[in-house]
C-alpha cells in the first residue's frame, strides 16, 4: 500500500502534457478483439485500470505487448467466453467485452462489475440493449450470461432515468457492428469517449454514422479487420490540471489536449475569474487574482462532467462566499466532502447537493481517498493547504492518472509516493 505526502503551498508553473484518454482505452480494448488482425493502439495511458483490461482480453486469446504507450493487439481466435469475476472484480469496465464476445462469438459469460465505491451504477440499459438485438441475457451466480444464433439490427431506445448512457451506448455499439442490418441507438451518449470508440471502429472496417449526436447507426459487417489508432487526450486529466493551477492561485500551459472537449469546465473557471487563453491542442490557465464562487449542476455531455466534480468541490473550498454542486448522475459521490472537512473545508450535504463555504486556508490532514476522482480531490486540496498533506489508498488515482505526482513536482509541487509503514 503506498500513499503521497504533500507540503502545500507552492505556487505551480510551466508546462505539462495529457496522456491519452482512460474512458476511451478501455473499451477500445475491449473492441479490439472483434478483429482476428492485428491491431495497433497508439497514446494508451499506463495505468492499472488499462494493465487489467489487457489482463482480461489475453485471458480471452489475444496476443498483446505494450510498450511505450502503444498497444499491439492479435487475436486470430477468442479461446474464452468467459470473463472471470478475479479480473472484472478489479475494474467496472471489464464489462465491455459482453458486447464484444456476444458480437464475435454470439455467447459470452461475464461476471458482474467492480470498480469504484461510487453507489449503484446498474447495467440494465446494457442488457437492454444487447437484448433488443438478439441475445438472451440472464444473470446467475454473480455472472451475466448472454447467448444468440444471429444478432439483429434494429431501433434500440436505452434511455434511463439519469438520461444517457456511456457504458450502454459503448456496449450496444459493440455488438451492432457485427448484427445483420441497421441498428439505430438512441438517446446515444455522445460524450467525445464514445464518438473515439465509434471511430476505432470504422477504422477496422465498421460502418458507423452519427457519433457524437442523440442517434447512432450502425450497418452490420461480417468481419473487422486491422488498423492502426490513436486514442484521444484525457479531457479528465487535462481538466484536473486546470484545477490544479486555479486552486493553486497560479499559471500554467496544458499541452496535447482537446480543449473543445473541456468547453464545459474552461468556461466554469472563466466565470470564476480564471484567465484562460485556448489555443491548439493546448490552453494555459493563469488564476493569479481573485475568484468567485459559482454553481454546479452535473449532466452528461456536453454538460458539466461527473468526473469533475470533486475536483472542483476542492477548489469551491478556498474560494470565499457560497459554492453548490448538484449531482444528477451518480449516487453517493461526494465522500470526498468527508476527508476535505478534516482539512478545514466547510461543506454541507445536502441529497444529491453539497453546499460549500470558502475559507481562508485549508490545513494539512491526513486523509483516506475513496474512490478515484475523490483521490485526486485530496491532493488538489493537499497543494494549497498549510503544512503537509497525507493522502493514503492512492492505488484509487493509480487507475486514472498516470504519472500524476512526477507531473505536479515537474510544475513545481511539492509531493512524494511513500510506502506504508
Amino acid at each position: 500500500m503506498q500513499r503521497f505526502k504533500i507540503k502545500g503551498g507552492n505556487k505551480l508553473k510551466g508546462l505539462v502534457r495529457i496522456t491519452g484518454s482512460k474512458n476511451a482505452a478501455l473499451p477500445i480494448i475491449a473492441a479490439s478483439i472483434l478483429s482476428d488482425q492485428k491491431i495497433t493502439i497508439e497514446n494508451v495511458p499506463a495505468l492499472m485500470d488499462v494493465y487489467t483490461m489487457v489482463e482480461l482480453v489475453k485471458y480471452l486469446g489475444a496476443k498483446v505487448s505494450f510498450n511505450n504507450n502503444v498497444l499491439t493487439i492479435h487475436t486470430p481466435k477468442i479461446k474464452k467466453c468467459k470473463a472471470p469475476y478475479d479480473i472484472v472484480r478489479k475494474m467496472r469496465a471489464s464489462y465491455y467485452v459482453l458486447g464484444s464476445l456476444i458480437g464475435r462469438e454470439k455467447k459470452a459469460k461475464v461476471s458482474l462489475p467492480g470498480g469504484c465505491a461510487i453507489g449503484p451504477r446498474p447495467i440494465d440499459l446494457h442488457i437492454k440493449g444487447l437484448e433488443s438485438l438478439g441475445a438472451k441475457i440472464d444473470i446467475a451466480d454473480g455472472y451475466i450470461n448472454a447467448s444468440t444464433t444471429r444478432l439483429t439490427g434494429r431501433d434500440i431506445n436505452i434511455g434511463g432515468p439519469k438520461g444517457t448512457s456511456v457504458g450502454a451506448t459503448i456496449n450496444t455499439m459493440l455488438a451492432a457492428v457485427r448484427a445483420q442490418g441497421i441498428t439505430k441507438i438512441t438517446p446515444a451518449a455522445c460524450e467525445p469517449e464514445v464518438v473515439d470508440v465509434a471511430d476505432f471502429l470504422n477504422t477496422i472496417g465498421c460502418d458507423i454514422k452519427g457519433q457524437g449526436t442523440p442517434t447512432i447507426t450502425i450497418n452490420g459487417q461480417e468481419r473487422c479487420s486491422g488498423a492502426r489508432y490513436s486514442i484521444i487526450p484525457d479531457r479528465i486529466e487535462a481538466g484536473t490540471f486546470a484545477v490544479a493551477a486555479a486552486i493553486t492561485r497560479s499559471k500554467i500551459t496544458v499541452i496535447d489536449c482537446q480543449p473543445a472537449h473541456l468547453q464545459s469546465v474552461l468556461e466554469l473557471l472563466a466565470a470564476i475569474g480564471v484567465k484562460i487563453k485556448v489555443g491548439q491542442k493546448r490552453f494555459i490557465i493563469d488564476a493569479r487574482c481573485r475568484l468567485k464562487p459559482s454553481h454546479i449542476c452535473v449532466a452528461p455531455y456536453p454538460g458539466f462532467p461527473t468526473d469533475m466534480q470533486a475536483q472542483f468541490m476542492a477548489l469551491f473550498a478556498t474560494i470565499p462566499g457560497t459554492s453548490m454542486i448538484k449531482e444528477t448522475i451518480f449516487e453517493n459521490r461526494f465522500m470526498q466532502a468527508v476527508e476535505l472537512m478534516r482539512m478545514g473545508a466547510k461543506i454541507a450535504i445536502q441529497g444529491d447537493t453539497a453546499i460549500i463555504e470558502g475559507v481562508k486556508k485549508l490545513s494539512g490532514a491526513a486523509t483516506m481517498a475513496s474512490d478515484l476522482r475523490a483521490s485526486a480531490s485530496l491532493v488538489l486540496a493537499g497543494l494549497v493547504a498549510k503544512g503537509t498533506t497525507v493522502v493514503r489508498r492512492i492505488y484509487h488515482l493509480d487507475r486514472g492518472y498516470e504519472k500524476f505526482e512526477n507531473k505536479l513536482r515537474s510544475l513545481g509541487a511539492q509531493i512524494t509516493r511513500q510506502n506504508e509503514n
